[in-house]
């Protein structure tokens, strides 16, 4: 590990006094760090990475960590699944919107289909004017532009684009002419019942990775070559100068800008090669095989990556209606739903194999096994009628007894047992507050004190304590003195950690059947930040 570039990983150190804990960012500026900054001595143990620095700090870095590669930002064809027609015989990617609503999985789904694929469906969105900002709302922010911020694609009498008359639309991109361009497009129909207007995509990627393999010198004329995207009405003029395939610094395609109603003039040197490559790319989008055609029915909502694919629509009669609302948003607010709900299924996986693997073992003496006794607790708070914060507080409180005061896994639970304090209340706080908020961590962290504050201002509380929970009171500190107690009782979560340790107490009962980890799982999701 001593090779690594020692300014990179001392600008990566991790520890509190180079990132804030609660948010990560760092508290130093580049320039801060000496000249000649060196490596004086490291040791890998534990999993990690330990640094001693030529200046005297400490760094310690977790080992799959330096080993992860670099995943980028997702844009680029490496992170995309390049398609022609024939790949969705099966079917496209879609849902139904109130499972996408409820289910964070199908959610999930949902979002890393447009993210790879570049687009999906979803079925039953409420058939109400507007309903198309919510589906935006539900992982990003409506982009608003010159068109409002929802748009109606139907028939108009005085149409300021071909998108509102009845004639076929080729492939293309929107809005070209903005720098930044709407990365993406959602389209909700409320009513489909002309003949014709039947929707189509084109992967952009795919068609530009076809002519950069058929004819690599025409692919490099359109990454090179900016192209004048305009667009005017009485009341606006834009323009954007950027070339039809746009490649990133590795070389890989990036965003797609493909309209040909909204190409200016051109003008300067290398306009035969430009053109030729122009015609070859545009021939190349229109072949039948990379042409995805469907009918958007009532209720059906198309999401799209306005960077990478190419919306057409065919040319409809005046013997019906067709009235599509749409909107713009962008893919970064996408991503970042996305990768929170992994985040937050990661977290949620991992709690779960605590419960089935380390949970399974002896819970301190008790009858019970750890993850029973954590189980049981929270089925008693939801009995209460307790709030989702607590019943989760109730299912996690005793999460602690797996990991050491560094957040490790670990056999922790056993040193309670051999008569050392292992503060499992506050290495389970600490750990669960990467993902939730106070309201269900305080109630974790102050439920040992808990215990020791109703021993000492609750008569007979103590009687009523299991052998097990006798002997760990005593390893804990015992009973509060008056002081103690009464400062116990002014903090914010004294209340809630109170209720916590009763539920605690109530689930000690060997085969209860109660609900398993699965349960909660929804309960924990939506709590999680």
């Amino acid at each position: 590990m001593t090779e690594l570039p020692p300014y990179w990983l001392r600008d990566n150190c991790p520890c509190a006094e180079c990132r804030d804990p609660r948010n990560g960012q760092k508290l130093f500026q580049i320039g801060d760090l000496p000249q000649g900054l060196a490596i004086a001595t490291s040791t890998e143990a534990d999993g990690h990475l330990e640094v001693l620095w030529s200046d005297g700090h400490r760094s310690r870095y977790p080992l799959e960590w330096l080993d992860e590669a670099d995943g980028g930002d997702g844009r680029t064809e490496r992170d995309k699944r390049l398609w022609t027609a024939a790949d969705f015989a099966p079917g496209i990617p879609e849902a139904r919107w109130e499972a996408y609503l409820t289910d964070p999985a199908e959610q999930a789904a949902v979002l890393a289909a447009v993210r790879s694929d570049g687009f999906a469906v979803l079925r039953g969105v409420p058939v109400l004017e507007r309903q198309v900002l919510r589906v935006a709302e539900s992982f990003g922010y409506v982009r608003v532009t010159n068109y409002g911020e929802l748009f109606d694609v139907r028939v108009e009498p005085d149409p300021n684009n071909l998108a509102f008359t009845s004639a076929a639309i080729a492939p293309h991109s929107d809005n070209p002419y903005r720098d930044p361009v709407p990365t993406l497009q959602l389209l909700h129909c409320l009513e489909n019942s002309a003949t014709g207007g039947d929707s189509g995509l084109v992967d952009g990627f795919k068609a530009a990775a076809l002519l950069r393999e058929e004819a690599p010198d025409d692919f490099g004329t359109l990454t090179r070559t900016p192209v004048p995207f305009v667009f005017r009405d009485h009341r606006t003029e834009l323009r954007a100068d950027r070339p039809l395939i746009d490649v990133g610094a590795d070389g890989r395609i990036r965003e797609v800008r493909f309209n040909n109603r909204s190409i200016g003039t051109l003008r300067g040197e290398g306009l035969d090669a430009f053109y030729t490559a122009y015609r070859r790319f545009a021939a190349i989008t229109l072949r039948p095989e990379l042409q995805l055609t469907f009918r958007l029915a009532p209720g059906d909502c198309l999401i799209f990556d306005n960077t990478r694919l190419l919306h057409a629509r065919t040319a409809f009669q005046q013997d019906g209606h067709r009235h599509l609302q749409g909107c713009y948003a962008d893919v970064d607010g996408l991503n970042s739903t996305l990768a929170v709900l992994r985040r937050r299924a990661a977290a949620l996986d991992a709690i779960a194999a605590l419960f089935a693997g380390e949970g399974a073992g002896e819970y301190l003496g008790e009858e019970v096994t750890m993850a029973e006794h954590m189980l049981q607790a929270a089925a008693a708070a939801e009995a209460a009628g307790a709030p989702d914060h607590l019943v989760a507080a109730a299912l996690l409180h005793d999460i602690g007894h797996f990991f050491d005061a560094h957040g490790q896994e670990s056999q922790h639970g056993q040193d309670l047992m051999k008569g050392q304090d292992n503060r499992h209340s506050d290495s389970g706080a600490d750990w669960l507050a990467r993902w939730f908020d106070p309201e269900v961590t305080e109630p974790v962290r102050l439920h040992v004190a808990a215990k020791r504050y109703l021993c000492a201002v609750e008569p007979g509380y103590r009687e009523k304590l299991s052998t097990a929970s006798e002997y760990t009171l005593n390893v804990q500190g015992g009973p509060m003195d008056e002081r103690q107690a009464a400062a116990f009782a002014e903090l914010p979560g004294a209340r809630d950690a109170v209720a916590v340790r009763r539920w605690d107490e109530q689930a000690k009962a060997a085969g209860a059947p109660v609900p398993g980890f699965a349960h909660y799982r929804p309960l924990l999701a939506a709590l999680m930040r």
